[in-house]
């Protein structure tokens, strides 16, 4: 059963839980959020205490059949921790095509940037090369979600439940806002994590004030697919690679064969 005011979470009506859930409260829209049908109802809920890696596990095995998807929320002082939050309707997801948000993203990058610049895509220069291929599976989607659920909860962090069919799209029904300095809609950036879920088998773990974890369970492992991988990752989140590796051949090589992503926007 739900317990501490989580039952009501948009979208939740009629689901239930077996797990018992600590202190916690619902988390509302910002109140001058234009879509009204939204703003009237929570966002998703809130725990006011830090969980562990194994009890975000036993919650995300349960989201079958609850319908709510787990999240690891870095600390508590975030802008949902206050309400400033404008959250989106999942079906507006479904608009979206990876393919064409790369492209977008891509030609945009080039049409502003210097010639000096050009180096750090490599080896695919003002040609976006579109969506990787499938990943081949390593392990179940879910297992390997638990064991990086156990690492990012090692940050003391609270958790967020929120009423969604796949955890993708908890960027854009949490209203949560980490890449706004990239793009001013986080649905876009949900589509391209639906379409990660299919090809990688990846799933969202965590999210911070402008930072997402997520694991892998079918992550390139050769290093032609991953530079594949590294130029979808760029488009996503061009700070991840320009402040870290610094070009996409660099980056490839360090997510071959790895079971989790992080990004970051500046």
């Amino acid at each position: 059963m739900f317990a501490d005011g989580a039952d009501g979470i948009g979208g939740s009506e009629g689901r239930r839980l077996s797990v018992d859930l600590p202190p916690g409260e619902l988390v509302w829209p910002d109140p001058g959020y234009a879509q009204l049908a939204i703003r009237h109802r929570p966002a998703f809920w809130l725990s006011e205490v830090t969980v562990s890696g194994e009890y975000w596990a036993r919650l995300r095995a349960e989201h079958g059949r609850s319908g709510l998807w787990p999240v690891l929320l870095e600390d508590s002082v975030q802008p949902w921790s206050a309400g400033q939050i404008a959250p989106d309707a999942a079906a507006e997801i479904d608009n979206y095509r990876v393919d064409a948000f790369m492209a977008e993203v891509w030609s945009d990058w080039i049409s502003r940037a210097h010639v000096d610049q050009l180096e750090l895509l490599d080896p695919f220069g003002p040609e976006c090369p579109g969506p990787a291929p499938a990943g081949r599976p390593a392990a179940d989607p879910g297992v390997v979600a638990d064991w990086y659920a156990g690492l990012v909860a090692e940050r003391r962090t609270p958790l967020g439940l929120v009423a969604v069919e796949r955890g993708a799209d908890a960027l854009a029904v949490m209203g949560w806002q980490g890449a706004l300095n990239h793009n001013e809609w986080m649905v876009p950036l949900a589509a391209v994590v639906r379409s990660w879920e299919d090809r990688f088998g990846v799933r969202v773990v965590g999210m911070g004030f402008n930072t997402l974890d997520v694991s892998v369970a079918a992550p390139p492992t050769t290093f032609e697919h991953a530079l594949q991988v590294a130029a979808e990752h760029w488009t996503f989140c061009p700070d991840s690679i320009v402040q870290g590796a610094g070009t996409l051949i660099d980056y490839a090589e360090q997510i071959k064969g790895r079971n989790a992503w992080s990004f970051w926007w500046d």
